[in-house]
C-alpha cells in the first residue's frame, strides 16, 4: 500500500515538476513585471522565457546543432507571436533576454550607447579592458586608432603589401598537395597574416599552439557560461590565460627592445605607443586584452569569409568567369605580381563577390547589447538590466530585405541594400573596427585564386553545421589544381 501511494504521489507531482520548470523563468522574470506595467498600456515583448539556469538555450541547440535549421529558431516565434515590433522575450546566455529581428528595432538600440552598451556574453574570454568591453571615452581613444591603423587609407596600403606574399605562397603549396581542406588551410593562411600584422609573429610550431589557443577561446566565446572541466567555456578560460601569458612575453621584448625609441612595426607596437590627450598610455593589461579580442575578431571570420568564397564559387561557375575576366584585365595592366589597395578599388565586380560571400556566410550571427535604464519601444518595455540580442542573421535570410535570399547572386550589389538590412559588421558606433581589413584580405585573395587555379568540391552535398560559426562538415575538401 505504501509503494502504491509513493507511486502515485511521483506519478502526481512529475507533471507539476515539470510545469513548474518550464514556466520557472516566466514566473520569476516576467509575471512580477507584467504585474507593475499592468494598466499602463505598456507590457513585456512576447515570448517564453524558458527553464531555469538555462532558459531557450536548449531550443536554441535544437535548432542550430540537432536539426541544423538555425532560421527556425527566429521562424516558430514569428509564427507563434507574430512579426509585431520585431522583438521578443527570451532567456538565453545567462541572461534574461529581449531578441530584436528587425532593422527598425535594432536601429532603435543603436541609437544610444549610454542606454545600450556594448554587453557580449563571456567578455572575460576577450578581455575586460579590450574594445569590444570598454564603452565612452575609453572606447572611443582606442577605436580612433585601431580604426586609423587597418581601416584607413594607409593602413590599407600596408596590409595589401604584408599580406600577399604568403597568399601567393598558400596558393601555391595547396596546388602541390592537390587536395585539401579548405578552412584548416585559409585559417592557417589567415592567422598567420594576422600574426605578422599585430604582433610581428613569425609562421612556425609556436604559432600554430597560438593558432589552437584561439580556436579554443573562439569556442568558448557564445558557449553557456558554466566553469567547470569539460564545458567549452571552461577550456577557453584556460586557453585564454595560456594566450595573455604569450603575449605578456611579447610585449615585455618589444618594451626593451624599443630602449625609449618609438617603433611602429605593428598594431601592438602602436598600443604601447598610444597616448591619449593627457599623456596618458595603455596600461599593460590593455595592450594585450585588445590583441586578443583584435586576432579573434580579425581571423576567425576572415577565415570562414575566404572558406565560403571558396565554396560559393565551386558552386557558380558564372559568377567565377566573371571574377576571372576582371581580374585578368587588371593584371594585364600590371607590370608587379601584386596589386594594391588602390587597384582592389577599382575591381568592382570582386568588391560584389566580397559583400555577397560576407552576407551569405553570415559568420556574425548576432550581437549584444546590456540596457541600463528602462526604456519602452512601440508599446513594449525593455527592462532595465535585461541583455538585448541583435539577430542579425535574420536580417540576411530574410527576403523582405534581400531578393531570393539563399541564391549567391553578387549582382545584386549593383544597388544599395536596403537600409538597415545589411549587418554583418554590426552597425552604429560599434560596427567592426576592422571591417575594411576583413574585405581586402579577402579581396586580394580572390585575384590571386581567380587569376591562377581552379577547384573542384569534393563533397558538393556536404551538411552544414553552424556552432561556433557557419561552415560545412568537411571543412570544405577541394581539389585544388594551377589552371
Amino acid at each position: 500500500m505504501v509503494v502504491v501511494v509513493w507511486w502515485a504521489w511521483l506519478l502526481g507531482a512529475l507533471p507539476l515538476l515539470g510545469w513548474l520548470l518550464w514556466w520557472w523563468n516566466e514566473l520569476w522574470y516576467a509575471t512580477p513585471l507584467n504585474l507593475r506595467y499592468s494598466g499602463t498600456g505598456t507590457k513585456l515583448p512576447p515570448g517564453h522565457m524558458g527553464l531555469p539556469l538555462f532558459g531557450e538555450m536548449f531550443k536554441f541547440l535544437w535548432y542550430f546543432k540537432v536539426l541544423r535549421r538555425p532560421d527556425d529558431f527566429i521562424n516558430s516565434k514569428r509564427r507563434r507571436y507574430g512579426d509585431g515590433a520585431g522583438i521578443y522575450r527570451s532567456y538565453l546566455f545567462g541572461s534574461p533576454s529581449i531578441i530584436a529581428c528587425s532593422p527598425s528595432a535594432v536601429k532603435f538600440f543603436y541609437r544610444s550607447e549610454d542606454v545600450f552598451p556594448l554587453k557580449w556574453p563571456n567578455v572575460d574570454l576577450v578581455g575586460l579592458t579590450s574594445l569590444v568591453a570598454v564603452n565612452g571615452t575609453g572606447h572611443a581613444r582606442i577605436r580612433s586608432y585601431v580604426s586609423n591603423a587597418i581601416n584607413g587609407p594607409d593602413g590599407l596600403r600596408r596590409i595589401a603589401v604584408a599580406v600577399q606574399p604568403r597568399m601567393v605562397a598558400s596558393l601555391q603549396s595547396w596546388a602541390q598537395m592537390g587536395r585539401i581542406k579548405t578552412f584548416d588551410q585559409v585559417k592557417k593562411l589567415t592567422f598567420e597574416n594576422i600574426g605578422k600584422l599585430f604582433a610581428s609573429l613569425e609562421p612556425g610550431p609556436a604559432l600554430d599552439d597560438m593558432d589552437r589557443l584561439f580556436g579554443g577561446v573562439v569556442k568558448g566565446i557564445r558557449a553557456q557560461p558554466l566553469n567547470f572541466p569539460g564545458t567549452a567555456y571552461h577550456h577557453a578560460l584556460k586557453c585564454r590565460k595560456k594566450l595573455e601569458a604569450i603575449f605578456r612575453v611579447e610585449l615585455e621584448k618589444k618594451k626593451k627592445n624599443h630602449n625609449g625609441v618609438q617603433k611602429t612595426n605593428d598594431l601592438m607596437d602602436g598600443l604601447i605607443q598610444m597616448k591619449d590627450d593627457e599623456g596618458n598610455t595603455l596600461s599593460d593589461q590593455e595592450v594585450v586584452d585588445n590583441i586578443v579580442s583584435l586576432v579573434v575578431a580579425g581571423y576567425e571570420s576572415t577565415s570562414l569569409a575566404t572558406m565560403w568564397a571558396v565554396y560559393f564559387l565551386a558552386k557558380s561557375p558564372t559568377v567565377l568567369q566573371k571574377l576571372r575576366d576582371e581580374n585578368r584585365a587588371m593584371r594585364k595592366n600590371k607590370q608587379d605580381y601584386f596589386i594594391t589597395s588602390e587597384d582592389v578599388s577599382k575591381l568592382k565586380y570582386t568588391n560584389q563577390v566580397v559583400e555577397e560571400t560576407i552576407r551569405m556566410a553570415n559568420i556574425a550571427a548576432f550581437g549584444f547589447r546590456l540596457t541600463t535604464q528602462e526604456v519602452e519601444y512601440k508599446g513594449y518595455v525593455i527592462p532595465k538590466d535585461w541583455k538585448v540580442v541583435l539577430w542579425f542573421r535574420y536580417f540576411q535570410t530574410n527576403p523582405e530585405n534581400f531578393d531570393d535570399p539563399m541564391c549567391f547572386n553578387p549582382d545584386r550589389w549593383n544597388g544599395p541594400a536596403r537600409p538597415g538590412a545589411y549587418q554583418v559588421f554590426g552597425g552604429g558606433r560599434r560596427i567592426c573596427a576592422g571591417n575594411m581589413l576583413a574585405r581586402i584580405q579577402l579581396a586580394l585573395f580572390l585575384h590571386h585564386l581567380s587569376v591562377g587555379y581552379r577547384w573542384e568540391l569534393l563533397n558538393p552535398d556536404a551538411e552544414m553545421i553552424y556552432l561556433s560559426h557557419p561552415k560545412p562538415v568537411d571543412g570544405v575538401e577541394v581539389k585544388f589544381v594551377t589552371l
